[in-house]
């Protein structure tokens, strides 16, 4: 019998659960944290149970998901009495495997893992590190999962998942700029999600960013025109430099 817990049940929690149980003709049986989105889960998946406590979610499920916000992981961790059949996946962004293996002593095994919101529609891809059954067992139900050569890469898959609100807000200042020029503000907020909703559909299909980045410029043309102003203003650089910050802080 397939069953899950999770230690920590907000937006994360709420994504993986649902990838596990809409639309499954078999879904796992899942145990949540007695507080964030758990009660609506619960009320929405048959599956889906809320515990009383962190500690009773380890009592109904070998496999838990640690979801909670990292500086208050160890508390959290360290409260709870794990024994040697638990399997430890942790989604606590820049905590090392060493640090957690002491928090959650004696567990037998503990996996790193960088879930991303997609799951909800089984389209996560997940960082998985050290690769493990029981975390491919939840997350291949949600995606599919690549697995870094090592925890240090998998730092770096965790910093490139900092850029989702930058991107997001690039793409309002183009629609704000459209609003600028007397388009109105719906309008524009529609076109700009569906030219680059669009785009995400090529990028899913096409693997090589340098090669799809040719495809969409002519020579000449305005797309090279724009991709040029930003690069001679140094935009990339800007970029590279907050990802060094980002990973910089994952490691510190």
């Amino acid at each position: 019998m397939r069953r899950y817990g999770f230690v920590g049940a907000g937006e994360l929690t709420a994504a993986v659960v649902t990838g596990l149980s809409r639309a499954v003709a078999d879904p796992p049986e899942i145990f949540l944290s007695p507080r964030g989105r758990g009660s609506a889960l619960a009320a929405r998946y048959p599956n889906v149970r809320v515990c009383d406590s962190n500690q009773g979610v380890l009592e109904h499920a070998t496999t838990v998901v640690l979801a909670v916000r990292p500086p208050i992981g160890r508390t959290v961790v360290s409260e709870l009495s794990w024994r040697p059949e638990h399997v430890v996946i942790s989604a606590l962004a820049g905590v090392r495997l060493a640090l957690l293996r002491e928090w959650a002593a004696p567990a037998g095994h503990v996996v790193r893992v960088i879930p991303l919101p997609q799951a909800a529609v089984g389209k996560s891809r997940t960082a998985v590190y050290p690769d493990h059954a029981a975390a491919r067992a939840v997350f291949e139900q949600v995606g599919d999962v690549v697995v870094p050569a090592e925890e240090a890469s998998l730092e770096v898959f965790s910093a490139a998942t900092a850029t989702f609100a930058a991107h997001l807000d690039y793409l309002a200042t183009i629609a704000g700029w459209m609003t600028e020029h007397g388009v109105d503000a719906n309008t524009a907020d529609a076109y700009v999600t569906h030219i680059f909703g669009q785009l995400g559909e090529s990028l899913s299909k096409h693997a090589d960013l340098a090669a799809l980045t040719g495809r969409h410029m002519t020579p000449g043309g305005i797309n090279e025109q724009l991709m040029t102003d930003l690069r001679d203003d140094g935009v990339p650089d800007v970029v590279r430099r907050a990802l060094d910050r980002i990973l910089a802080r994952l490691n510190g």
